[in-house]
């Protein structure tokens, strides 16, 4: 089943079946997909932030908010440490010269996040500064070592016409990124180490979504199902939505 056109419902449809996708990532994650030291919470506030899904070390652990940006050590815990198969890749050197200190990132619990996942939703577009916010939350997450993973299945719009990648890219790197004129909406995993690189995959509606990397420490990650998450949280849009989604009922706006 492919990627549906969530511009044909209200920002409220989308939010039901925002919070459906990131239950799913997050049991996906702690099934394991995480090695032991890790686990995943959603919808949590910590340090400031509050993202969808973190995924967390145990105190007991380095964790990528505690400073640890050393080469993987990881490949026997299960994580990979090939590089992603994406279509665009970049890397920003320079990024983390403009940081003015080391911070660990923790949550309320003492652990250490190392990873946050972010599904972009119709309120971080909605006006100047939502969109901001979210941009500079991106940005100090990554200056303090979390690791990214955004997913934008929402159309680009005037705040970002190249897509949220584009906007966030150019925040970190000073660089321009132009989106496929028919690969509109933006999967993009950010690993930060001693520089910051992007992997982003340009999908469209009708497409099938590929996993995606979750980087828990630079250079080792694991792979999220994001098709098989997403398809089990549209199975719980009530069914006259999932016909408005689909296009097979009137659009609502």
């Amino acid at each position: 089943m492919p990627v549906h056109d969530w511009s044909r419902v209200e920002a409220g449809i989308f939010h039901d079946f925002h919070h459906a996708w990131i239950e799913e990532i997050k049991r996906a994650l702690n099934s394991g997909l995480l090695p032991d030291e890790y686990y995943a919470m959603a919808e949590q506030q910590a340090a400031g932030f509050g993202p969808d899904v973190l995924t967390l070390e145990s105190k007991k652990g380095q964790g990528a908010g505690g400073g640890n940006a050393s080469a993987p050590s990881s490949g026997s815990r299960g994580l990979l440490v090939a590089p992603p198969q994406v279509r665009i890749t970049a890397e920003s050197p320079d990024f983390f010269r403009r940081k003015k200190s080391a911070i660990t990132v923790r949550h309320v619990s003492g652990d250490y996040i190392v990873a946050v996942v972010e599904v972009v939703s119709p309120g971080n577009k909605s006006s100047r500064s939502a969109f901001k916010a979210l941009i500079d939350k991106a940005c100090q997450l990554l200056e303090h070592k979390v690791h990214l993973l955004i997913l934008d299945l929402l159309p680009p719009g005037k705040r970002d016409p190249q897509g949220l990648h584009a906007a966030l890219w150019e925040e970190i790197a000073d660089e321009p990124f132009t989106l496929p004129p028919d690969k509109p909406l933006t999967l993009a995993a950010y690993e930060s180490g001693l520089t910051v690189r992007a992997y982003v995959e340009p999908v469209a509606v009708g497409d099938v979504l590929p996993d995606m990397p979750l980087f828990l420490e630079p250079g080792a990650h694991v792979p999220v199902p994001l098709e098989a998450t997403y398809q089990a949280a549209f199975a719980a849009v009530p069914r006259r939505w999932r016909e408005v989604v689909e296009g097979s009922a009137p659009r609502t706006n």
